[in-house]
């Protein structure tokens, strides 16, 4: 009998195809804005559709510690992090894409999972 390959609570299972057909649009998701670009032209997709959200809670994140920037001393220290933070999450989400992984980014994929769109 082989051995059971145990999978990672965080990663869903998708068909090969979809991931193969969908990693150039599921990578733009990572882009600001250009997230609903997958959210809305490829609903048929679990990939897509993964990444795409992510990428809208990314984006938020982004609109969210730049608004904290206008804030004064202490404002631009957090957003300057936060920003440094979202630019490093939008790295590790595109490479994802791009090889093909459903891996939750580090703190904002619990928040991606629970977007019912």
């Amino acid at each position: 009998m082989p051995p059971v390959q145990s999978q990672q609570p965080s990663q869903q299972s998708t068909s090969p195809n979809d991931v193969e057909e969908n990693k150039v649009i599921a990578a733009i998701s990572y882009l600001g804005i250009l997230c609903l670009v997958p959210l809305l032209l490829k609903k048929d997709s679990q990939y897509a559709q993964f990444h795409g959200k992510q990428g809208l809670v990314l984006l938020i994140a982004w609109v969210v510690f730049g608004a904290v920037m206008m804030i004064p001393i202490l404002g631009w220290l957090v957003g300057l992090l936060g920003n440094i933070a979202c630019l490093i999450l939008m790295i590790v989400g595109l490479v994802n894409a791009l090889q093909g992984n459903m891996k939750e980014l580090p703190w904002i994929g619990q928040y991606a999972k629970s977007l019912g769109l």
